[in-house]
């Protein structure tokens, strides 16, 4: 097992990561992930990959697919996954810009996930500049919805992740250049409050607040966490006029749980919740949902092995572990096809105004993502 050795260079890296950070792409505005999506079309292919931008659905933005030249395309090989959406509105760059300090760079979405993304194209790049071929075939996935839980492409992925033998992710690597070889599993609910609506200064009395009913509830909600499944309101959202009762509230709820049979019961816990209380109707809807990718599977672990020794050759550690946040390994590690996650950039300040990466990782963990798409299938 021998590394390729190709001229990572982290200026250059830098250089060309910067218009993907400053090219702001929050979920929620389709157009702005549209036009990060565009320039992800235009990097693969000056690389020379065979590139595919599959239209949005369900309000979110297009997804990108790009297929690398080999005599095997079509037969499965590599699969690359990542997004593109970020949880920073339009503007957050005036508060987070993107520039330099010492060894950290900073900007909106640049660890969750620009800099993976960027370094898994840089590597293959490099791969394609030196004249070199991979065993198998390589394709790339980036996708608009993860920090919403995939409503919209995750039959896509899943479908990839059928198709080829081995699935990468490049979400940020773990503070210790740990990878994750397992995620929790994740459920995402909608809820709502239909109360009485009435004049507040006129005819108080009259009305009954859904605002106050899911407040009460929302604490309700967030103090059912424990150490196995836990519980986060967000999303909250009512009537504008303050002389209204308000008899409309909603909010988001997201649950995790190391194991499926915990969040099975979240999920049980929470659709119990739906009912009418103190003259207020409380409906619950679940939305998505992340199956767990289980921890230490064998296909996991050979994978990772590949991975640890190739690092090994680089003198670096690549401790692994399982962990929350979810990501589209959740759904290639449900399915059994064999997955690594977190092989992007080390880093700090994800979702933050602080968000940065170590410019020092961007060359070491391209060169570990180089040689897996040189040594796998080999």
């Amino acid at each position: 097992m021998t590394l390729p050795d190709l001229p990572f260079d982290t200026d250059a890296m830098i250089a060309g990561l910067r218009p993907w950070v400053e090219c702001e792409s929050p979920t929620y505005d389709a157009a702005a992930v549209a036009r990060m999506m565009d320039l992800v079309a235009f990097d693969c292919a000056a690389m020379g990959a065979s590139v595919e931008i599959i239209p949005g659905r369900m309000g979110c933005g297009p997804s990108v697919r790009a297929r690398m030249p080999h005599p095997d395309q079509g037969r499965p090989g590599i699969l690359v996954s990542g997004h593109f959406d970020t949880v920073h509105p339009v503007g957050t760059l005036a508060k987070n810009p993107f520039r330099i300090e010492g060894d950290k760079v900073f900007g909106p979405g640049i660890q969750d996930m620009k800099s993976g993304n960027y370094i898994a194209l840089e590597a293959m790049r490099q791969i394609t500049r030196a004249g070199l071929k991979t065993p198998l075939p390589v394709t790339f996935l980036f996708t608009p919805d993860e920090e919403i839980g995939f409503p919209a492409t995750r039959a896509l992925i899943e479908a990839e992740a059928l198709a080829n033998r081995y699935f990468l992710c490049p979400e940020p690597a773990g503070p210790d250049n740990g990878v994750t070889t397992g995620r929790y599993a994740i459920a995402r609910f909608e809820i709502t409050c239909a109360g009485v609506p009435s004049h507040a200064g006129a005819h108080l009395e009259q009305g009954t607040s859904a605002v106050r009913e899911l407040a009460h509830r929302i604490i309700e909600i967030e103090g059912m966490t424990t150490s196995d499944c836990t519980f986060s309101v967000n999303d909250v959202t009512s009537g504008q006029w303050v002389n209204c009762v308000p008899s409309f509230a909603r909010a988001q709820v997201l649950s995790m749980a190391k194991e499926q049979a915990d969040l099975d019961q979240g999920v049980a816990r929470m659709l119990a919740l739906a009912g009418t209380r103190n003259g207020v109707t409380f409906t619950v809807t679940q939305t998505v949902t992340r199956p767990v990718w289980e921890n230490g599977l064998p296909e996991t672990m050979a994978l990772y092995e590949t991975a640890r020794a190739l690092a090994a050759e680089m003198g670096m550690a690549l401790p692994y572990a399982s962990q929350g946040g979810g990501s589209d390994a959740n759904f290639s590690g449900a399915l059994r096809v064999a997955s690594l996650c977190s092989l992007g950039v080390v880093g700090d300040g994800l979702h933050t105004l602080g968000e940065h990466i170590q410019a020092s990782s961007l060359a070491p963990r391209a060169r570990l993502i180089a040689g897996l798409y040189c040594t796998l299938g080999a």
